[in-house]
C-alpha cells in the first residue's frame, strides 16, 4: 500500500519547486492523493479492513485542510490544480 520510492520522486519533480521541495502544499496534496487512491484499491477488495478504512479518513481529512489552505492561498493555481489530480470539489 505504501508509494514507491520512484512514485515520489516522480511527485516531487513534477509538483515541487525542485527535487528536495517535500514540504510544499502542491506536493502534500499529490502525495496524499496518490495514497488515498490506493487505500481506496484495497478497501474494495478488503470491506472489513477498519484500521485502513480510519487511516483513509484520516488522510481525507488532511487533504482537505490543505486543500482549503491552497484555495484561499492561490484561487487560480487551486482550480487548475485540482483538475490536474482529477479530485472532486
Amino acid at each position: 500500500m505504501a508509494l514507491t520510492k520512484e512514485l515520489k520522486q516522480e511527485l516531487v519533480a513534477k509538483y515541487g519547486a525542485n527535487d528536495k521541495d517535500t514540504g510544499s502544499v502542491k506536493v502534500q496534496i499529490a502525495l496524499l492523493t496518490k495514497e488515498i487512491e490506493a487505500l481506496t484499491i484495497h478497501l474494495k477488495n478488503n470491506k472489513h479492513d477498519g484500521s485502513s478504512r480510519r487511516g483513509l479518513f484520516t488522510k481525507v481529512g488532511a487533504r482537505k485542510g490543505l486543500l482549503s489552505y491552497l484555495a484561499k492561498r492561490d484561487p487560480e493555481g487551486y482550480a487548475a490544480f485540482i483538475k490536474e489530480l482529477g479530485i472532486r470539489k
